[in-house]
């Protein structure tokens, strides 16, 4: 069964069919070996020359790289099951008739292989690869460079960043790859990938960094992006340095034709390197967690709060948890966290993260333009994911009737009777946007009819007295612009909005 990978997303294992290829492959020549002029700039110094050639590194650590095949069972393909659209009338009959899958109850079964590569990171057998590469296996099975083949157990796997550690178990040591510090890694710098691309075996590829920093769909990803050849069957490969320190795992592919175009992105070993070390203690992930919903401070959120420069974590929202418990309030911008400054909220999830479970942390927040020095003492995200979110205040805010247009906005006061078109809880207090004028900045913004304003200038508002009063103060302030903590469908954001 040939698997399948979305545009930007994590490319999928490469699909195993004994004595064929996939009718995709294209064979192009690769120079290792480069000879390369270079015309120097003025001040421009090399910090470092080209190689004449891989062969050493290669020859050094591809021992511990390694192909993986894993198998499933599945059900057989059919053409003759009969297929209905999604909401259909007839779709419960048909669900009724080819079984609770979709499938015949009597229909045949199959065993579906597919490929990726990995590398070993212990000389006692421990393996790391890409997590899609060995979801849904039953069997797991790890070919070494020199072609001895172990079965694998999987000893914990992450989903958020897409890393799983293996096990095999050797009577002797095995050949294994350190990891290197992906932070030193510059734009430039040469690099080198290993793996089994599209089933063709071991197979080395050479780029250079070309971005760093890169950030696809998950909440912790921060990936080198490089031009190396990367395709269908590298996913859980390493990425190595000219000094063969692993700082990088080949993940994901842009390609509008599932075959490397040179944009690949390899997840920075300084990530999969923590979430390595507490699958190996613990089977699972243990990260911190500080209960806060933030976004990123921009220009003009800024230049409303009357902040010196556009960094930090500004807090949207701040439900029942750690960061509550320890006075952190919706408003706040969280500017430095465990003694490290915070540059954006992505800077922040990743510290937060790696914090430990159940200490206490300083916090220092900006509120009403002044520092705040806050202990929290961090929970375990792992185990607030799995709770439900308690029941919210039930008292009803005060009903108006009338609306006004203020900044492009037809406003009304919020009722209960409208949470449940607008995505809300009952007792919920602010204005809702009745309509958006197009030719105004809140509609290039992305405010939209039925969003919730419960505050503007870090004030809570619940009449339309209330945000008359803020566009009133902000301009007698002086400012250019109003802040404004918008929900929709529940999910708080700030916005600035220039004052008319």
């Amino acid at each position: 069964m040939q698997a399948t990978d979305p545009v930007l997303k994590r490319p999928a294992p490469q699909a195993a069919k004994p004595q064929t290829r996939s009718p995709r492959r294209a064979l192009m020549a690769l120079g290792l070996g480069l000879a390369l002029t270079v015309s120097p700039l003025a001040g421009v110094g090399m910090a470092q020359s080209v190689p004449p050639s891989f062969a050493d590194l290669v020859e050094k650590f591809s021992p511990a790289v390694v192909d993986i095949t894993t198998s499933s069972i599945v059900a057989a393909q059919s053409g003759g099951q009969m297929q209905v659209p999604p909401g259909s009338p007839f779709e419960k009959f048909f669900k009724d008739f080819n079984g609770q899958n979709g499938q015949s109850p009597d229909q045949p079964m199959e065993k579906s292989e597919a490929l990726g590569s990995g590398y070993i990171i212990s000389a006692d057998g421990y393996i790391v690869t890409n997590n899609h590469v060995i979801e849904g296996a039953d069997d797991i099975e790890v070919e070494t460079f020199g072609h001895k083949t172990f079965k694998a157990k999987v000893v914990g796997r992450d989903l958020k960043t897409d890393v799983a550690l293996l096990k095999v178990e050797s009577p002797d040591a095995l050949p294994f790859v350190s990891f290197g510090d992906s932070d030193k890694m510059r734009v430039g710098d040469w690099v080198v990938a290993m793996g089994n691309p599209l089933g063709q075996g071991f197979s080395v590829s050479a780029g250079i960094v070309s971005a760093r920093g890169r950030e696809l769909s998950g909440t912790y990803d921060d990936f080198l992006q490089t031009d190396a050849a990367i395709n269908k069957g590298n996913s859980g490969g390493p990425l190595f340095n000219v000094d063969g320190e692993v700082i990088g795992m080949n993940t994901a592919i842009l390609s509008p034709s599932g075959g490397s175009i040179g944009i690949g992105f390899s997840m920075a070993s300084n990530v999969v390197s923590k979430v390595v070390d507490q699958l190996k203690q613990y089977g699972e992930t243990r990260r911190g967690w500080l209960g806060v919903r933030i976004q990123d401070v921009s220009q003009d959120v800024a230049d409303a709060m009357g902040l010196a420069s556009a960094t930090g974590a500004l807090v949207t929202d701040v439900p029942d948890g750690p960061g509550k418990d320890a006075g952190i309030l919706s408003g706040d911008v969280i500017v430095t966290f465990n003694g490290k400054d915070v540059a954006d909220s992505k800077a922040l999830v990743r510290a937060v993260a790696d914090a430990p479970i159940g200490e206490m942390v300083k916090v220092v927040v900006l509120r009403q333009g002044k520092s705040v020095d806050l202990d929290v003492k961090l929970g375990r995200r792992e185990e607030a994911e799995a709770q439900t979110d308690p029941a919210s205040d039930k008292a009803a805010p005060p009903a108006e009737p009338q609306t006004s247009v203020i900044l492009g906005l037809t406003l009304q006061p919020y009722t209960d009777e409208m949470a449940a078109d607008l995505g809300l809880q009952p007792g919920e207090k602010g204005l809702v946007v009745m309509n958006v004028d197009v030719a105004s900045e809140a509609y290039t913004k992305g405010l939209r009819q039925g969003d919730l304003i419960t505050e503007a200038g870090q004030q809570k508002v619940a009449t339309l007295k209330d945000m008359q009063d803020r566009v009133a103060e902000a301009k007698d302030a002086g400012r250019k612009s109003l802040l404004l903590l918008v929900r929709t469908q529940g999910d708080p954001r700030f916005v600035a909005l220039a004052l008319e």
